[in-house]
């Protein structure tokens, strides 16, 4: 006879795994929902499974603030391999093209302003984007030719880190939303009149969330073991709001909660009121109450936490 399904729990907050190098983000998003006996969970931006560090993971009711992490900054470290270009611009494909080039420091680093700033930039052909209803990794599997567009993507800053040995050199980036690091190591060898292709690529920061954050698969499991009755949730989620640090917060009383809660809108009074903003957490008693807009001075619900 079969054991009976646990029940579910609804657990609410943010998880920030460390991934571990050679798992997908969607295996990762099921062992941290199955510590955690949640009922919902889902995360804030991929991770290729040839990378590892930070994926924010949120469960229960931070999953309506999923869009705030994949929108928020991104800070990468990686290593291009000087010397080969691969079909997929990692360690998974085959190699395609060879150079005999290695390029020098001065010549690494003479080249970095090109891609800094707002850039154009082709996704891999390996990667998840839809063309014609189809992935373009399923289509390039396959083995038909992919040619994505190219599409503006911001790049904050780009850094050389080391220089290891001749065919390796790391950096550091910080980037926004949509930006592929195997592409720039791509786009950055053939700028260099050579080949390349990421051997290794670790994110250490997504928005709010930096290292300090993280926890890794084999802590999260002792934490449960240690925790009273295998509670794995205690001290290693974050609230739901942390990811929301960089919107206005507003707070409100009692009876303009219960309004809101009800899909009302409410009219908001006093010197500091603000006559508009797009999205501002809500906050009543000291608990976030979700998210809302703010027009000609009435507050209206824009997304609220079932807490």
């Amino acid at each position: 006879m079969n054991a009976p399904r646990r029940r579910r729990e609804a657990v609410h907050g943010w998880l920030i795994l460390d991934k571990p190098y050679g798992m997908t983000s969607t295996q990762a998003v099921g062992k941290v929902r199955f510590l955690f006996n949640a009922e919902k969970a889902g995360h804030g931006g991929t991770l290729d499974p040839l990378a590892s560090g930070l994926l924010p993971i949120a469960l229960g009711e931070a999953t309506k603030t999923v869009s705030y992490a994949m929108d928020g900054r991104k800070i990468y470290r990686f290593t291009a391999r000087w010397g080969e270009e691969r079909t997929t611009d990692d360690l998974e494909g085959v190699v395609s093209t060879t150079s005999d080039k290695r390029p020098s420091r001065e010549e690494i680093e003479s080249i970095l302003p090109r891609f800094t700033g707002e850039i154009m930039q082709a996704p891999p052909a390996f990667s998840a984007i839809k063309v014609d209803g189809e992935r373009a990794y399923d289509l390039a599997r396959a083995g038909e030719a992919v040619e994505l567009a190219e599409r503006p993507i911001l790049i904050e800053a780009l850094k050389l880190v080391d220089i290891p040995d001749r065919d390796h050199a790391t950096f550091e980036v910080t980037c926004g939303k949509g930006t592929y690091i195997r592409s720039l190591v791509r786009d950055m060898g053939r700028t260099l009149g050579t080949a390349a292709h990421v051997t290794m690529l670790r994110r250490v920061a997504v928005g709010p969330f930096t290292e300090d954050h993280m926890i890794s698969l084999e802590n999260l499991v002792e934490l449960g073991h240690k925790a009273p009755g295998g509670d794995v949730k205690t001290g290693a989620l974050l609230p739901i709001e942390t990811v929301l640090d960089g919107i206005p917060a507003l707070a409100i009383d009692e009876e303009q909660a219960r309004r809101l809660k009800l899909g009302q809108a409410v009219l908001l009074r006093g010197a500091n009121a603000p006559i508009a903003e797009d999205a501002v957490l809500v906050m009543s008693g000291g608990k976030p109450l979700g998210i809302g807009t703010v027009v000609q001075g009435s507050l209206k619900p824009k997304r609220l936490f079932n807490l």
